[in-house]
This record gives structure tokens, sequence and C-alpha cells, in this order.
């Protein structure tokens, strides 16, 4: 039975992903501002965003091939990422995909303010927000 409002104990190979969740929710205004503005750059022409955790913190791209590509090899597993990421509407909501430890895990939220308002507030452009995204990750996250 599952209990609502409990979560699962935080084990060494879970731990990275309640740090994300933390990261990204102390820093959805800088993500959703660094999402605009690569969605401006590159659309989706790209992939999708993702936080690679391995072998350091950075932010890459998942291209949507190498994401059907991994969900044909999980026996279909990833299919509502796969519709999410899909279906996701830019100028209101992030869309992103952690990668850690052999795991992916969708981060998926609607910022107030929306992401193109963020990205305006903000004022920096993506290599810095990169740059200052990737710090914070990297004095946040651990393994």
């Amino acid at each position: 039975m599952m209990m609502f409002g409990s979560t699962q104990p935080e084990t060494t190979e879970n731990k990275w992903r309640g740090q994300l969740d933390r990261f990204v929710k102390e820093n959805r205004p800088e993500l959703a501002a660094l999402f605009w503005g690569l969605w401006l750059a590159n659309g989706d022409s790209q992939g999708t965003i993702g936080i690679d955790l391995q072998p350091t913190l950075h932010f890459v791209y998942c291209p949507k091939e190498a994401i059907e590509k991994l969900n044909n090899n999980v026996d279909n597993r990833l299919q509502e990422i796969l519709g999410i990421v899909e279906n996701h509407k830019p100028e209101i909501e992030v869309v992103m995909i952690g990668i850690g430890k052999g795991e992916v895990k969708l981060i998926q939220f609607a910022p107030e303010p929306p992401p193109p308002i963020c990205f305006e507030q903000i004022a920096l452009d993506v290599d810095d927000l990169l740059e200052l995204l990737e710090q914070r990750m990297s004095e946040e996250i651990t393994f």
C-alpha cells in the first residue's frame, strides 16, 4: 500500500533523485530562463534538455531518437516521458530529463511567471545561465 505524503527512504542509489528535486525547486526561475533561452536558440531541433550527473554535473541535449531507442531497450517503460516531451508547451512549462546512475528522471514544472518572463527578468544570456546553474549543481548535488 502506498501512503500519500510519505516518501521512500533516501538510499545511496536514489539520493541523487532527492538532491535533483531540491535543486530544481530552489532554482526554478533560473532553470525556466535557461530552458526558454535554449528553446529560442534551437527549438526542439537538438532534443530535450537534460541534466547529466556523471562524470561531472552538466547540461546536455537528449535527442528524441536516443530517448526512443532507450524506451525500446526498456520495454516501453519510458512511453509516458516520450508523450510529455512530445506534447509539452514550452511557453508555459519546463521539461527536462535528469540522467544519473543508469536511470532517468523526468523534470517537469510550470513556473510562475512562465519561462519567457523568467528569461526576461533574469536577464542573463544562455552561457551565463549554464555557468551559474552548473556551479550551483556542483555545490548542491553530491554522490
